[in-house]
């Protein structure tokens, strides 16, 4: 502003001289040729005065404008990340109190309860869940930290896929498959090379996501087949779906949906991360797409070996 003041300072003073030059002119009623190219070149110069003024100014409110827009860029991304960090620690307060309640509820009833075997067997399974439901969640907070430091050796070698995912499914998620609310589509013999310490954190991660998104009709299909020198594995969910805008934050670290004390479903904001940074390192396409009638898919093709 005060660039601009002094601009339309200097513009008046030159119109000024101009004058006073123009009445000494007509007083003295003199028109030698000094004068009159005197006179002149003070109108040309106030023409290029104006004209800087436009320039510079237009260039200066350009550049203010840049300016406020940057700042007004870095705070909402600013703003973006400390609400997105603020949901994840009521997330992950929320999920590690949850399994201890439940393990403390059971152990308490079997100490003050007299209870026959049968029931007896049924909290210790039930306390045993939920204890690996908190290591799981505590190992992939660690490795979640590990990967963002750079400490997570990847170590590739070729993989019997089809036994590997069968193993890891059969080992989680046992009581999913029997009562059928997952389904298989395994074909054997099909080879990748993939780190085999790495890649169960990306089954149980997509599968605890399309389990967790389908409350009302858990009915979860999993696909591995070999395409194309590609193995593709594929999870199918009927679930809720995921909105086309959110398609591309969802393997953003600690991205959720909505707020966290409004919430319904379970998470850290976590998993597809991992998913995610995995599936780049071992160079494996991750894609999600809608399902019919409604849900989501999430692809992987890895190279075959």
């Amino acid at each position: 502003m005060q660039f601009l003041w002094w601009e339309v300072l200097l513009v008046r003073q030159t119109d000024q001289i101009i004058e006073l030059k123009q009445k000494i002119a007509e007083l003295t009623a003199m028109s030698e040729p000094k004068l009159v190219q005197e006179i002149e070149f003070l109108h040309h110069k106030k023409k290029i005065q104006v004209t800087m003024i436009v320039g510079e100014g237009t260039v200066f409110l350009l550049l203010l404008l840049i300016g406020i827009y940057k700042i007004k860029q870095a705070q909402d991304k600013e703003t973006a990340l400390n609400n997105q960090q603020k949901n994840f620690f009521l997330s992950i307060t929320h999920e590690l109190k949850t399994p201890i309640a439940a393990t403390k509820l059971q152990l308490q009833t079997l100490q003050k309860q007299k209870l026959t075997e049968e029931m007896q067997q049924s909290l210790i399974t039930n306390a045993l869940i939920e204890t690996e439901r908190l290591n799981a969640l505590i190992d992939n907070v660690l490795l979640a930290s590990r990967l963002d430091a750079g400490e997570f050796a990847f170590k590739t070698a070729k993989q019997n896929l089809s036994e590997l995912i069968t193993g890891i499914l059969n080992r989680y998620y046992k009581k999913e498959i029997i009562a059928g609310e997952i389904k298989l589509k395994i074909d054997e013999n099909i080879f990748g090379e993939v780190d085999e310490n790495a890649f169960p954190s990306i089954i149980t991660n997509l599968v605890d996501n399309a389990l967790k998104y389908s409350p009302n009709q858990k009915d979860i299909f999993i696909e591995l087949l070999s395409e194309k020198d590609a193995c593709v594995l594929a999870i199918k969910d009927k679930g809720c779906g995921i909105s086309n805008d959110h398609k591309e934050k969802i393997f953003n670290k600690f991205f959720r949906a909505g707020n966290e004390e409004t919430r319904n479903t379970k998470g850290t904001g976590l998993g597809l991360y991992i998913v995610s940074y995995i599936a780049n390192k071992h160079n494996a396409e991750l894609t999600v797409k809608d399902n019919s009638p409604k849900g989501s898919i999430f692809e992987i093709r890895f190279n075959e070996a």
